[in-house]
């Protein structure tokens, strides 16, 4: 049975994400910050001291680019890098008081974006929405052994030519 693309829920729940980034970059803009830069503060917030892998690897994003985000950032005075005590070659990062405010500012403007998203939704549509996508993730997150491919002709030529 073939999905329409507008009732996949992977299209929606990609092409919702990417609209709210692009809102978020059109928000951000105001405050001197782009929207990926928002989104490693938001990240640091909530992970104080997690490293630059590990940030680059939640953020989705290449260790060479969250690098350059984290120089941009630190030379701003928004985010400082400690030394690691369990390894030598790593830093730990941290927002500095500085990016206080500015996340606060940043967070009542995402308040307002998701407002706006849930605009002419009931308070108890707002929880079902939330409750339904907590149970998407869940699904998701739990641990699945990898299924194997069927080996018959039917999937050969669908992955040949699909």
């Amino acid at each position: 049975m073939c999905v329409p693309m507008q009732n996949n829920i992977a299209f929606l729940t990609s092409d919702v994400s990417r609209l709210l980034r692009k809102r978020f970059d059109v928000v951000s803009r105001r405050f001197g910050v782009t929207g990926p830069q928002w989104r490693m503060l938001a990240a640091l917030r909530r992970t104080p001291g997690i490293n630059q892998g590990a940030l680059a690897q939640w953020l989705e994003v290449e260790a060479i680019t969250a690098g350059r985000m984290i120089d941009r950032l630190e030379k701003s005075g928004m985010v400082e890098r400690r030394a690691d005590p369990n390894d030598r070659r790593a830093w730990r990062l941290f927002l500095t008081d500085a990016a206080t405010p500015l996340l606060d500012e940043l967070f009542i403007c995402a308040t307002d974006v998701f407002e706006e998203a849930q605009q002419g939704f009931t308070p108890a549509e707002r929880d079902l929405l939330l409750a339904l996508l907590e149970r998407v993730r869940a699904n998701l997150l739990e641990e699945t052994p990898l299924e194997k491919v069927p080996e018959t002709p039917l999937a050969e030529g669908a992955l040949a030519h699909g």
